[in-house]
């Protein structure tokens, strides 16, 4: 990670909360709290106070920039790319060679939303909305349908048809009740 600042900040916390022990060096000629926050709590993250260099990119397979500096950021860029590093440069989707998708998480549910970098605000007031639509309790559902789908027969289309046959009672019963 090349950043220090508040974008290096959201990147840093999506890591730690989807892969908590993978080994992450930022560099930064400052780090804001929040990230010397979150280096404290993941010993996996460790933290370098200089200028970027070349040679921090020794060991890399994978990284961010997030500084605020278009002509540095290009620079780097071109740099990973000459030494076959994926990139991802914040803000800006068109020198990235992947993106970071917001992340809904309800135990073992996960929904990921991409808007493959064009409107990372999108993104992120999706997944506010699926957050607050998600019921509490989906966990538990998921656990239900899970252990109905391991007694069930046949090959993978009849499962599919059964559970839809079960789901579809789901939304009709109440229907039916009025």
């Amino acid at each position: 990670m090349i950043g220090g600042g508040m974008v290096a900040t959201e990147k840093l916390t999506a890591i730690a909360k989807n892969s908590p022990d993978t080994k992450v060096k930022v560099v930064a000629s400052w780090f804001c709290e929040e990230i010397k926050a979150l280096a404290l709590a993941h010993p996996s993250f460790t933290l370098t106070e200089k200028l970027y260099s070349i040679e921090d990119l020794e060991n890399t397979d994978v990284l961010f920039v997030a500084i605020n500096d278009k002509d540095i950021s290009t620079s780097i860029q071109q740099d990973a790319l000459s030494k076959k590093i994926l990139t991802n440069v914040a803000d800006k989707p068109d020198m990235c060679d992947f993106y970071l998708g917001s992340i809904v998480q309800r135990g073992d549910l996960k929904i990921a939303i991409s808007t493959n970098g064009k409107s990372p605000t999108l993104a992120k007031r999706l997944k506010e909305a699926f957050n607050e639509a998600l019921p509490e309790g989906i966990e538990d559902l998921m656990t239900n349908l899970h252990q109905f789908r391991n007694t069930l027969k046949g090959d993978f289309t009849d499962k599919v048809n059964k559970l839809n046959e079960l789901t579809r009672q789901l939304i009709e019963e109440p229907k039916n009740k009025k």
